[in-house]
């Protein structure tokens, strides 16, 4: 029986810079175990969403919930126990330069759960396998790997400590298409292997369809639109349906100005 509360709770979420507004009352639930993809254009507040959630922002309202718990002006302890639940993979990996590729994927248990560096060192190899690289990448700096790999590891370190919550940050930006399925194939596949929830956000379609099992659209810091990804095309939302196709002519008009 699916556990009916849910995984990840966002109620009139208000956060703003200035006199810009950015989530403008977003709403949003993601059920335990479902990988939610929220698109909209470069600006929309995907990254801010994000972060708010990790506590790395603090909204001006509204209410973020894990597995239940507030989690808004909560006090760190608390905080970092929900962070525990969770992994991420960044934009462009974020990997640390002065880190070999091994003891990036293992930062976390070392830093974060105290494990010693050989059992550490043990799971990261498997880790590292479990997103198609040898054992021998583990000894090479990230300066070494291509774009491809370097999301390899990211998605690897991301997993790592087998997390109840997964969030991918643009996983495909930087890559070219092939790559970027073959990364959208992995995310789909240790997702599922860990029973993890997942949330993404992006502006790749092709990814979107991939890894959602349920699609969000943020427009001026509100959700527009939220179904499963086979209802995307018939969304009868005009503002969807410009994004989904790429057209420059409908209601979403960029802010384009001359140089």
């Amino acid at each position: 029986m699916a556990n009916p509360i849910p995984k990840i709770e966002i109620s009139e979420l208000h956060k703003g810079f200035g006199q810009k507004t950015v989530l403008d009352g977003l709403n949003l639930e993601i059920a335990e175990g479902e990988s939610v993809v929220v698109i909209g254009g470069s600006g929309t507040g995907k990254s801010v969403l994000l972060k708010n959630i990790l506590g790395l922002l603090t909204p001006e309202n509204g209410s973020i919930k894990v597995d239940g718990e507030e989690t808004v002006g909560m006090s760190w302890p608390d905080r970092e126990t929900v962070l525990n639940k969770i992994g991420m993979l960044f934009q462009n990996a974020a990997l640390f330069d002065s880190l070999s590729v091994w003891e990036n994927v293992a930062f976390g248990l070392i830093e974060g759960g105290g494990m010693k560096r050989n059992e550490a060192r043990e799971i990261a190899v498997a880790k590292l396998s479990d997103v198609g690289l040898a054992p021998d990448i583990g000894k090479l700096s990230p300066a070494e790997l291509s774009g491809g790999m370097r999301k390899r590891v990211g998605l690897a370190r991301a997993i790592a400590t087998e997390p109840e919550i997964i969030f991918f940050d643009e996983p495909t930006t930087g890559l070219d298409p092939i790559m970027g399925d073959v990364i959208n194939d992995l995310i789909v596949e240790r997702v599922k292997q860990l029973g993890a929830t997942a949330l993404s956000i992006t502006h790749d379609m092709a990814s979107a369809r991939k890894i959602a099992d349920r699609i969000a659209m943020i427009y001026k810091g509100k959700i527009i639109w939220a179904g499963r990804v086979d209802e995307i095309d018939d969304s009868g939302n005009e503002f969807v349906d410009q994004f989904i196709h790429g057209r420059a002519e409908g209601p979403i008009q960029m802010d384009v100005r001359a140089g």
